[in-house]
């Protein structure tokens, strides 16, 4: 009997290991694939697109002990959870030279916009703890882009102009040889891992002669607004498998960054001249079916 029981608690240990092993591994896949800038109270989740701020509300002593006390510790809580939320949007790099406070800090209208946004930010189901000093703590999410991105994405950014009809194709009768078809890929992933590369919501990539090869004038507004110019990732195989860039992503190796923000890059003449002889290239860029791997 008792090297039954013992058998039985041997094996319930091995399960609950595997069981555990295989959340931890789950938790660190998600770590692992996600680019999440941490900032003060809060982060900035550049793979999901959000900013998060989390806010601590005490009750006031007139308060304590009374019916209402919870609820005034929550709202408290939300405003620090806003005031929070704000300073962090306000330092979200909009591209390498600018970042969300200095478009605030040029027009009244952005700055009363962003701040009607972060008023109206949504808490984060299930985030509420209620601690037994009678404090309360609250975590704020907001969408990086759509509403943000519709009011401080460079006004560059527009529809790409119709392209030129095509000329006549000259006759040939007989060609010597059938011309090998330009590789259809069907997005972009950056490698920009070890040079200490930052996000941005509208990166741009450089060829080694300071030519642009994705920016502004590449991409529709609309998709930029709706998702960003760039999706981020720390790992190399999630970012070439990621739905944004779908089937067939051409990579390429960043060789360095530009611009104070670090948020630019700069890839190899060769592979620029890969990138824009390809049949899709004009197609990808503009759904803004680019990817950018960091550190």
């Amino acid at each position: 009997m008792k090297s039954r029981l013992m058998s039985i608690v041997v094996i319930s240990g091995i399960l609950l290991l595997f069981t555990g092993a295989g959340f931890c591994q789950d938790k660190g896949n998600i770590s692992m694939s996600e680019w999440v800038e941490k900032v003060n109270q809060g982060s900035v989740n550049w793979s999901q697109g959000y900013i998060e701020a989390v806010g601590i509300g005490a009750v006031p002593e007139k308060s304590i002990g009374k019916s209402n006390a919870r609820p005034m510790a929550f709202r408290a809580a939300v405003i620090v959870a806003q005031r929070n939320l704000l300073e962090i949007t306000k330092g979200v790099q909009i591209d390498s030279a600018t970042t969300v406070r200095d478009f605030m800090v040029e027009s009244d209208v952005i700055n009363t916009q962003v701040n009607g946004m972060v008023k109206g930010a949504v808490v984060v189901q299930g985030s509420e703890v209620y601690k037994a000093d009678g404090t309360v703590e609250v975590t704020l999410r907001m969408p990086l882009y759509g509403n943000l991105s519709q009011i401080i994405m460079p006004l560059a950014i527009a529809k790409p102009p119709a392209p030129p009809e095509p000329s006549p194709a000259p006759v040939v009768t007989a060609p010597p040889t059938t011309p090998e078809a330009p590789a259809a890929y069907t997005g972009m992933v950056v490698d920009a891992r070890g040079m200490q590369a930052r996000p941005a919501m509208s990166p741009r990539v450089f060829d080694e002669d300071g030519k642009e090869v994705y920016g502004s004038a590449n991409v529709d507004r609309e998709y930029a607004v709706q998702q960003g110019m760039s999706g981020y990732a720390r790992d190399l195989t999630a970012a070439q498998s990621n739905q944004r860039v779908t089937a067939n992503p051409i990579t390429v190796k960043a060789l360095r960054t530009s611009g104070a923000g670090k948020s630019d890059l700069i890839i190899s003449n060769a592979d620029a001249q890969q990138i824009r002889s390809a049949a899709e290239t004009m197609t990808f860029m503009k759904k803004c079916r680019v990817m950018v791997v960091l550190d």
